[in-house]
Order: C-alpha cells, then sequence, then structure tokens
C-alpha cells in the first residue's frame, strides 16, 4: 500500500460515524496511541497491521481502530490514552515510545497494552518481568537505548581525526540521562571530548547545530528518539551542511544521507507488536505473553557520504557492515 494510501485509509477510520461503528457489532476494536503524527506514525501503524494481518486481522474487515495522534507533543498523552481506554477498545497499541507506554499504563490496568519501546520495560514498571509480566501490558523491547557505548565506538572507528564528539539528545526523553552517561563513559575510555547539544522541537536545531559547530564537533551521534528519527532529513541537511559526520541509530537516515547507522530494526518491531495485538485479540493475556527482546542490530554505511566528506572507512569496518550504500 502506498503511504499516501494508507494515511487516506487511516484517516477515513478515525472519522467514521458512529452509525457505521455500530453495524460492526462485536467486532474488535484496536486503539492506537501515538507519540507522533498521522503523517511520521504511518509506517510504524503499517508495521503493526502488517504483523496483525499474519494473525488473520485487517482493520476495515475484521476489526476497527481508533486513533490518537500527540503530534509530538508527550504531555498530550496520558489525555489521549485516558480517552482510549473509555472509548472503549479491546487493546492499545502503544506506537513507539516510552512515554506512549507508560501514558497507557497509567491510564488503565485492565485493558491490554501492546507496547514497542527502546528501553527496558521492567526498569520503568510496564511489567513485573520479562518472562512473566503479570498484568496488562506486553510487547517488544529493541536495543537502542543500551547501545549508545557501542555507537561511539563505531563512529570514533569511522572518524579517528576526530577527538571532539557531538551527541544530539531530545531531554524530553526519560532516559536522556542514561544515554548521556553511557555516551559519557564510552568517550572517556576513548579519549575523547563530548558535547552535549539538546533538541526537543523543530525549532531547537539550529541552535544545537550552532552549539557543535561552535565546540568544533569532529562527529556526530544522533540519539535514538521517533522525534529525530521523524526529522531524519532535517538532521542529515544540517550535518551536511556543516561538514560533519553523523551516526544515527535508523537505517533510515543513512539512506537518507546520514554517514552510517547502527541500531535495531524498528519495522521489524512493530511488525512483531502487530502479532501479538493479534495474538491477544484471539483471547491470550498479556501477562502470559513474554516481552519480546529485538536482538536484530544493523550496521548501515554510506559510502557516498564518506566520499563527500573525504573520508575513508577500514576495511575491518566495511567487513562488518550489514549494507554498504554506494
Amino acid at each position: 500500500m502506498r503511504r499516501r494510501e494508507f494515511i487516506k485509509l487511516i484517516g477515513g477510520a478515525a472519522t467514521w460515524p458512529l452509525a457505521a461503528r455500530a453495524q460492526q457489532g462485536a467486532m474488535p476494536v484496536i486503539g492506537f496511541l501515538c507519540s507522533g503524527s498521522q503523517v511520521s506514525d504511518a509506517p510504524r501503524v503499517a508495521a503493526v497491521q502488517r504483523g496483525l494481518s499474519e494473525n488473520g486481522y485487517v482493520v476495515g474487515r475484521n476489526a476497527s481502530a481508533e486513533y490518537r495522534w500527540a503530534d509530538d507533543q508527550n504531555d498530550r498523552l496520558r489525555a489521549l490514552a485516558i480517552d482510549l481506554a473509555h472509548h472503549p477498545v479491546t487493546v492499545i497499541v502503544a506506537i513507539g515510545t516510552t512515554p506512549a507506554a507508560l501514558a497507557a499504563k497509567a491510564a488503565t490496568s485492565t485493558v491490554p497494552i501492546v507496547f514497542t519501546i527502546g528501553s527496558d520495560p521492567v526498569e520503568i514498571g510496564l511489567v513485573s518481568a520479562l518472562n512473566s509480566p503479570g498484568g496488562n501490558a506486553t510487547g517488544v523491547s529493541f536495543l537502542n537505548r543500551v547501545i549508545v557505548a557501542k555507537q561511539v565506538e563505531l563512529l570514533h572507528e569511522a572518524v579517528p581525526s576526530g577527538a571532539v564528539i557531538g551527541f544530539l539528545v531530545n531531554p524530553t526523553n526519560p532516559y536522556t540521562d542514561l544515554d548521556v552517561r553511557d555516551a559519557q563513559a564510552a568517550a572517556d575510555a576513548l579519549g575523547l571530548k563530548l558535547i552535549v547539544a539538546k533538541a526537543a522541537a523543530e525549532s531547537d536545531f539550529e541552535k544545537a547545530f550552532v552549539t557543535l559547530a561552535q565546540n568544533r564537533v569532529g562527529a556526530l551521534l544522533v540519539a535514538g528518539n521517533l522525534f529525530f528519527n521523524d526529522q531524519r532529513e532535517r538532521l542529515v541537511a544540517l550535518a551536511t551542511r556543516e561538514a560533519m559526520p553523523a551516526m544515527f541509530p535508523w537505517r533510515e537516515a543513512a539512506a537518507a544521507g546520514g554517514l552510517m547507522s547502527y541500531g535495531a530494526s524498528i519495522p521489524e518491531a512493530f511488525r512483531q507488536a502487530g502479532i501479538y495485538t493479534g495474538r491477544i485479540l484471539k483471547g491470550e493475556k498479556p501477562a502470559d505473553l513474554p516481552v519480546q527482546q529485538s536482538t536484530k542490530v544493523e550496521l548501515v554505511i554510506n559510502l557516498k557520504t564518506a566520499k563527500a566528506l573525504g573520508l575513508t572507512f577500514p576495511l575491518s569496518l566495511l567487513g562488518r557492515a550489514d549494507e554498504v550504500i554506494e
């Protein structure tokens, strides 16, 4: 399905008249609690729906959907989650951020919740244990938050002349302080200076890159954050303008012109969340479904960008790449 057609579909579903919904009888209702916008979260919702289809559920055919979009304003998530819980819906799918998952968990202790997050769900209180979640929530945890140190090491290996490493973070992410701690420890071990720049909105990007440039940053690591992922083309453009080699957690950013990426396969994580959602619709309980840990990590290198920056990747690094873009 083309992106435009999908957006049109979910937009129409969100505005179905009540009479049409009533005709669906006992059809299950999936509530999508989305941190981003209808446009930015469309690929993630589509991945969830691919997983749903593997369990025989197709929105508009034998399941219906309610969508709530926070438009990158995390302070709206709690009210949106409560609204979904009171709708009522059969299950809530928290799309992609820790704040969305926590908002859903705070809104209801009875409606099943399926989350996809890059942090430890036990540590933040979403589940009691990975193998036995307990309660009403389960889902998929990918590795983007716990690989920050490795990202710093790989970036230094690619740009050994960069004695100053920049780290762009979103201060509204509850795990930013831990990410900075891990990045600082890795930089210290390599004898590098770490400069942290913060951006919570598009309007913050220019100031953040001015800070990085003023500190003569030789290479940049962009933290794992769905807001940054949605803004990857803008971030790649700013890094290109400053001739700043940049590493991202997502393959899509490397494909858009970033120097390299190292992180979990996000579409696969959301597909797995869709599979779990289908299993819950068939009667399984979240408490009995172990949290899936997405262990697939991809290293993607963009040789075209490296050439434009005058960089040459060491053969040892090229040999470990899962994909090389030429």
